[in-house]
């Protein structure tokens, strides 16, 4: 998968993320997430470490399983990219 088919990927849970019934934190949570894997996909160096960008991921997909399972299936499209890349 190329970075730019993550990137929409990326775009798609931002869309859905805007259209669900979350709090406050739990968006913070997502824009940071989205903005972490933004940096790692870009050509410049980041302190961003990505076992940790993947962890957090894993754990917001534990967490929206139930409530918000459109969301889970278009996060775990986004984790398993990122698997592949090697990321």
């Amino acid at each position: 998968m190329t970075n730019t088919e993550i990137r929409n990927l990326l775009t798609k849970l931002r869309d859905e993320i805007q259209g669900s019934q979350l709090d406050d934190e739990t968006r913070t949570i997502m824009r940071d997430l989205d903005a972490d894997i933004h940096d790692l996909l870009g050509p410049e160096k980041t302190d961003v470490e990505p076992a940790s960008v993947l962890e957090r991921a894993r754990e917001i997909e534990a967490n929206f399983e139930s409530d918000h399972p459109t969301t889970v299936n278009i996060l775990r499209e986004v984790i398993a990219a990122l698997s592949r890349m090697g990321i």
